[in-house]
């Protein structure tokens, strides 16, 4: 059945891999159970609820992702949209969370009809194949990035906006140990390096935490039996709310879809250039299905009452260990399902300390891509290094996106090649234009 759902032995993989690469992807992305809850209940949303809605929307959409588009990339509510929600709309905006989910919704029903109508994929492959190759090294510098920010390595700093952190914490002790010991295996090449590897500084971890040592996790319980969900519905109460001002809402929405749509190109093309997704043209194979598994989790996860669930680009953890199907998402679904019962368990393994290492490894991995960009041409080179160096400065993929395709088009306009450049990629940087206006 397995083989018949997923075609194992065509894309060369077992089960046993695909699991490995579920779980490994799962406990890179475990950290949101914690982080969202706690973000989006600032709006006066219950917390539990959206842990609920956060691990349920969770679960569906991977589950969903690896069913219909055999892809394995897991699915959950997106960091920096969920501050999107948060603050920008809710805490500044003045709305309410029930008018923000509306928000989340009408963005969601409009990524459906845009991906089965095929607009989405016209899009992705639109974007040159050497720009899609930046945008996968960019994107394995900022999961680098975010893994050294939340372990503690690298910290804020008045004089030179960052800074290295104090290697007296334990818990940074603990990610540098798991940096080393999981590129030690990876230059050994043992099988599943970043899982062991994720795997042996957690077991160090939980011995430090047991012993006493500071900022280590314990384990408090272990079984759960709430599972009360207040949120679910509540977008229904927010659209007379969200539309009374029209021109407002435009712009919550649009904010919304630019995000969301731009993080998951990223991640799918990202993820596509890693298992060998992609087509000698630079298009990704059979991505219709993955763009509409993505929009339908986002109007899943705005009814369960969950901020946009997007793509994760932390899935690279899986397919650096050998993920290749939607046997690995489905696997990380499994895992949000199982940890409705047992949260205690896995928010006390997921750590930043603990996921840290799988991060800048992959990162490391995913950079590789920079050797497959011409970097003798010019175009080629100022996109390509505009796009890295944004979405590391700026925080964001989609930003990095936005201003690697302008640096590219204006490149492209001053070599006297502007005919070359596809329509669509025109239309894309009238867009980012304008979000960036709205932004400012």
């Amino acid at each position: 059945m397995l083989e018949k759902l997923f075609h194992l032995k065509e894309k060369n993989t077992t089960v046993k891999t695909e699991i490995i690469a579920g779980l490994t992807t799962f406990l890179a992305m475990a950290y949101i159970l914690g982080v969202n809850p706690g973000m989006l209940a600032q709006t006066g949303m219950d917390l539990h609820s959206v842990f609920m809605a956060t691990a349920v929307s969770a679960a569906f959409a991977s589950i969903l992702m690896g069913l219909i588009a055999n892809y394995p990339v897991a699915l959950a509510a997106g960091m920096g949209v969920n501050a999107l929600f948060t603050f920008n709309v809710c805490l500044v905006g003045g709305f309410s969370w029930q008018a923000a989910l509306a928000a989340v919704f009408v963005s969601g029903v409009i990524f459906v009809i845009i991906s089965v109508t095929g607009i989405r994929k016209v899009i992705i492959n639109a974007i040159p194949k050497q720009l899609k190759l930046a945008i996968g090294a960019g994107i394995g510098f900022f999961i680098a990035f975010v893994g050294l920010k939340n372990a503690g390595i690298i910290i804020a700093n008045e004089s030179t906006f960052v800074g290295i952190g104090s290697f007296k914490e334990p818990t940074v002790l603990l990610a540098i140990f798991g940096i080393l010991i999981t590129v030690a295996l990876l230059a050994k090449k043992v099988p599943a390096a970043v899982f062991i590897g994720m795997v042996i500084t957690a077991l160090i971890g939980l011995i430090c935490g047991f012993a006493g040592v500071e900022g280590m996790p314990t384990i408090d319980g272990v079984i759960t039996t709430d599972f009360s969900m207040n949120t679910v519905g509540g977008f229904m109460d927010g659209f007379g709310e969200l539309f009374a001002d029209p021109g407002q809402a435009f712009i919550i929405i649009f904010s919304f879809l630019f995000v969301d749509f731009f993080d998951t190109a990223g991640t799918l093309v990202a993820v596509a250039n890693r298992v060998g997704l992609v087509n000698e043209k630079g298009e990704l194979d059979n991505v219709e299905r993955a763009l509409l598994a993505d929009a339908i989790g986002t109007v899943a996860g705005a009814a369960l009452g969950t901020s946009t669930v997007t793509s994760f680009v932390e899935s690279t953890s899986g397919v650096e260990v050998g993920g290749r199907t939607g046997l690995t998402a489905v696997t990380t679904g499994i895992m949000f399902l199982l940890s409705i019962f047992i949260s205690p368990i896995i928010l006390s393994l997921a750590t930043n300390a603990v996921t840290a290492p799988a991060l800048v490894v992959v990162g490391i991995l995913m950079a590789q891509q920079l050797g497959g960009i011409d970097w003798d041409d010019f175009v080629f080179a100022t996109a390509g290094f505009i796009t890295v160096i944004a979405m590391i400065l700026t925080y964001s993929i989609s930003n990095g996106i936005a201003l690697g395709f302008i640096a590219y088009t204006v490149a492209m306009l001053a070599s006297g090649k502007a005919k070359e450049v596809n329509w669509i990629v025109w239309v894309l940087v009238i867009i980012f234009i304008a979000y960036f206006g709205f932004l400012i």
